[in-house]
């Protein structure tokens, strides 16, 4: 199936995204104040289906193809940036896990109808043992966004015996909260640590950590959980940015014709057209880039290295475009952003996203590398290139 065949559902999860931006703009305070999403936020995204956006469609799940949830994560991204965080978050955990893990686990997690919500940490890893009948896993884990509002959990875990890396879902009750999210950006989504010790993970509540062969699913799952991970901080990007600069567009409009109204600054009016350039060029290279990678998967084709190499390049760029944004309308916004509001808000919180791993400057480095070709050979796993 090329990108396109299927429009109807994947229009419908926008449009509800988009139709929740005043909410989610208005309970944004309170997230910020709480260090947690406010019940109202949380009740619509559920009542949306907007936690079920990567879940397989036999499951009741949207099956949403990479190209259309990015423009759902701009949209709520652009409400909160926290509750596109959150929402980005848990759909990556929910989805794999009903992708990825075995029968039995999937049907009692979706069991009766249920729902649920998985949040966690993929990248700093655990240690397990192999135990009778499954592992035994412990481990202390940080940046689980999001697991004030979740069911269960995603960690990351290395097999001891093995060295397997795995992602292991266990039950929230099986785990040691730390509410510790005391920090300058992004403290709506609650991303606490936790801790585990020894808990007793039954086979097939776990799964590879980088596999790309769903067990029920259709062409999306083949991106794996790194393709969604990419995918996620895109959409993020992509609607934090907007929401600044049309944040700022607002601020400067109702100044105009004021003396000395930066609205009439021929310097202020450079730097907005530069700034609008910037993003817009970004944001069009990261739907370039899924674009042609959704259309080689759907298709059949499987994903190139190559292509591999410019989702994670289009990542890195509109975060790196997204930073100097904000920097911008921070400064041309004067003391209105200084003082508490939404431009200051997102200000932010773009300077808590942007320390994601996913765009630290080795991503950069190992794309220059396959870009010059001198990478044969290799394939991506997670943010490297291998053997």
């Amino acid at each position: 199936m090329a990108l396109g065949d299927s429009l109807t559902q994947d229009s419908i999860l926008a449009e509800r995204a988009k139709a929740l931006v005043p909410m989610l703009d208005e309970e944004a305070d309170f997230a910020d104040e709480h260090g947690e999403l406010s019940p109202a936020a949380v009740d619509a995204l559920h009542r949306e289906g907007l936690f079920k956006l990567w879940v397989p469609e036999k499951l009741g799940g949207a099956e949403l193809d990479p190209v259309h949830s990015l423009e759902v994560l701009e949209n709520l991204s652009y409400a909160d940036a926290s509750a596109g965080w959150v929402a980005m978050a848990a759909n990556l955990s929910i989805g794999t896990a009903g992708a990825y893990l075995a029968d039995h686990a999937v049907a009692e997690l979706w069991a009766d109808g249920k729902s649920p919500v998985i949040a966690g940490q993929g990248t700093r890893p655990g240690v397990a043992h192999v135990a009778d009948g499954g592992l035994s896993l412990s481990g202390s884990w940080s940046f689980g966004s999001g697991l004030k509002h979740s069911t269960h959990v995603h960690s990351l875990g290395i097999v001891e015996e093995t060295g397997e890396p795995r992602i292991f879902v266990t039950p929230i009750e099986a785990v040691d909260l730390i509410d510790n999210w005391d920090v300058m950006g992004l403290r709506g989504t609650g991303s606490i640590d936790y801790t585990m010790t020894d808990v007793f993970v039954p086979d097939g509540w776990s799964h590879f950590a980088v596999t790309d062969v769903p067990l029920r699913g259709g062409p999306l799952y083949g991106i794996g959980i790194i393709g969604f991970a990419v995918t996620c901080h895109s959409g993020w990007a992509m609607g934090v940015g907007r929401r600044l600069l049309d944040e700022l567009t607002a601020l400067v409009h109702g100044k105009a014709g004021r003396p000395g109204a930066q609205a009439d600054s021929a310097a202020f009016q450079q730097g907005y057209a530069q700034a609008e350039a910037q993003f817009r060029a970004a944001r069009a290279f990261v739907l370039e880039a899924w674009t042609n990678l959704t259309n080689s998967l759907y298709a059949g084709n499987g994903i190139s290295v190559r292509q591999h190499t410019m989702v994670r390049l289009a990542l890195a760029h509109i975060t790196k475009a997204l930073h100097e944004v904000a920097n911008f309308v921070y400064l041309a916004g004067g003391t209105t952003a200084l003082r508490h509001g939404t431009i200051q808000r997102f200000y932010r919180d773009v300077h808590a996203g942007t320390q994601h791993v996913t765009s630290a400057p080795l991503v950069w480095q190992t794309c220059g590398r396959e870009l010059m070709g001198v990478a044969d050979g290799k394939h991506w796993q997670f943010l490297d290139l291998v053997d």
